[in-house]
């Protein structure tokens, strides 16, 4: 072979060694980087206290600030609360139930329309205005002004999604004792819940009901139309009985002081039984009045600072405004009021009720919703309002009509399909819309940005993510 040939070879050989060599310095120092600070060589036994620390980077906790962390503090339940007005159940009203082929009433076509929204809420509530005195304890079926309804309005109201009725109104004793005992045993008879009424008087006029793990004091009152003068109590001007006088919550404009420390009791035991917020609802004020009288102005800042959070109020047939009230005791304690929700359904119509404006046609499905944290902090987290309309329609039969609530839902696009409206009566039902927006929508964005900003603070304060 010649001489210059096995020169070159032995150049390449050289070549090669220098980069197996340069090869294994690099994995050496890249072994040694990735090694876990203060580890012992990998093939040596460990000793002395880097023996306990991982052997692996991976298992090394993180301490980078900004490594996300679980919140020490979470929502962990909400409870929705939905109300409607008068369940006021005149006699064409109650005859509209009527099934010639059963013999039965049913008020389901009257409450089709708003079942979505009652199912909808954790827990939906309606003023029953009537009593259930039946026929065959010498009343007979009757309206204004002494109200006895047949029973089918109460698992009508159930069918549509209601858990509670409230009794204690002005026509809760319509009927006497016959009626008032009897109207509490047909609602308990279906299973419903029933608010400003007792069976005894061992028990309380208050419940505490739990509402997704929200406990929730509540307690229903109508005003007397008596003054107490002479030792009795009055409702639509008859005399109460002594036992059903004291199985009412009632109270009189002559004796608010009374009905304040009853009140007082009522919240301290409430709150002695678990409740964390408390809701009063008012039977109260003017009928067809568009806004709250001075009594009633009054009563609410007085609840308000006793710490109620929310007050439903019924009775004037009408909607009157909403109000967030400020505590004069503490200024952290507030209170959201709607002065009357209105008319859920009656036959109290502008073509020949007392009022030419339709505002008894109107009515509205007010919720409110509570929250709470982990931490056990609740609050009233927002309020809603969906303006209601009764539909009456001209029926086969002397001044015989049908009745269907109408819940004016801006969310969806077209009432006229949704309900099957003739061009009249979406007409009306615009005009429903915004006689209610009217009364109620300043009261209304008040409150909405008030809680809006109370939920923003809870939950910065807890820290909640």
């Amino acid at each position: 072979m010649p001489p210059k040939y096995r020169k070159r070879r032995r150049r390449n050989n050289l070549g090669l060694m220098t980069g197996i060599l340069a090869v294994m310095l690099v994995v050496l120092i890249v072994v040694a980087v990735t090694l876990p600070k203060g580890s012992a060589n990998p093939s040596s036994p460990s000793s002395g206290p880097s023996a306990d620390l991982p052997s692996s980077s991976a298992t090394v906790p993180s301490t980078d600030p900004a490594a996300p962390t679980e919140p020490s503090v979470i929502k962990v339940s909400t409870a929705t609360i939905s109300n409607t007005g008068d369940i006021l159940m005149h006699r064409p009203v109650f005859n509209s139930g009527y099934d010639a082929a059963t013999g039965k009433y049913d008020y389901a076509e009257m409450l089709a329309y708003l079942k979505k929204y009652a199912e909808d809420a954790d827990y939906a509530v309606a003023n029953l205005e009537t009593t259930l005195a039946g026929t065959d304890n010498g009343y007979h079926y009757s309206g204004y002004p002494s109200f006895n309804c047949p029973d089918g309005i109460v698992p009508s109201m159930q069918n549509a999604g209601f858990d509670m009725l409230l009794t204690a109104n002005n026509h809760t004793y319509d009927t006497k004792d016959t009626g008032f005992d009897r109207t509490q045993k047909i609602i308990q008879q279906y299973g419903m819940d029933y608010l400003g009424t007792v069976t005894s008087t061992e028990d309380h006029l208050w419940q505490v009901k739990d509402i997704n793990g929200i406990k929730i004091g509540m307690v229903c009152y109508t005003y007397e139309s008596g003054d107490r003068a002479n030792g009795y109590k009055e409702l639509n001007g008859i005399r109460l009985s002594q036992s059903a006088g004291n199985r009412i919550g009632s109270f009189s404009y002559q004796h608010l002081n009374e009905f304040y420390n009853e009140m007082q009791q009522n919240i301290e035991q409430m709150e002695a039984a678990g409740a964390e917020a408390v809701v009063l609802y008012l039977h109260w004020g003017e009928e067809y009045q568009l806004r709250q009288n001075a009594s009633q102005t009054t009563i609410a800042q007085k609840m308000c600072d006793l710490g109620v959070d929310v007050i439903v109020g019924g009775h004037p047939h009408v909607v009157q405004p909403m109000e967030l009230l400020t505590s004069t005791q503490n200024p952290d304690q507030k209170m959201i009021c709607l002065y009357s929700m209105g008319n859920a359904v009656s036959n109290q119509n502008h073509e020949e009720d007392v009022m030419d404006t339709a505002h008894t046609e109107d009515g509205v499905l007010f919720s409110f919703t509570f929250a709470k944290y982990s931490d056990g902090t609740v609050i009233l987290e927002s309020a809603e309002i969906l303006p209601t309309w009764v539909w009456r329609q001209s029926a086969s039969g002397a001044g015989a009509y049908t009745y269907r609530i109408v819940p004016l839902d801006k969310q969806l696009s077209d009432w006229k399909s949704e309900f099957s409206l003739t061009d009249q009566a979406q007409k009306e039902a615009n005009a429903s819309y915004n006689r209610t927006m009217a009364i109620v929508g300043k009261g209304l964005g008040d409150i909405q940005s008030y809680l809006s900003q109370l939920v923003q603070q809870t939950e910065a304060r807890l820290g909640v993510k």
